[in-house]
């Protein structure tokens, strides 16, 4: 039996899940949070706050580093010059995940994932 983050595999290919939780990321970003599954949001979680610690540095490395990750120019600049210096002060926890409830169709625990 494995230990750690056994079953977060999310029943889907690698190549998949690395693009569903980047795009998870690049929306919270964008638009302040978004609306998923709990489980999602929780693992989404440890990849926004590292983005977030990405644009607080502001280095060129950084940004490269991010732009590897995100895909998405305009996003990357919202992150080091909107959202990252808001969270200077912060050491961390930079976001929150919200219960929502159940979805009516399969039952599935939904959460919001957003930025403090």
């Amino acid at each position: 039996m494995r230990h750690g983050k056994a079953g977060r595999k999310f029943d889907m290919p690698t190549a998949q899940r690395h693009q569903m939780f980047r795009t998870i990321t690049r929306a919270v970003i964008d638009h302040g949070g978004v609306q998923t599954t709990e489980a999602r949001a929780k693992e989404a979680r440890r990849l926004v706050e590292k983005m977030i610690t990405l644009g607080k540095r502001g280095t060129i490395h950084a940004r490269r580093q991010a732009l590897a990750y995100i895909d998405d120019r305009d996003v990357v600049q919202k992150l080091f010059d909107e959202v990252a210096p808001k969270y200077s002060d912060r050491p961390g926890g930079y976001t929150r995940v919200v219960k929502l409830g159940q979805r009516k169709g399969d039952a599935a625990r939904i959460a919001r994932i957003e930025l403090v």
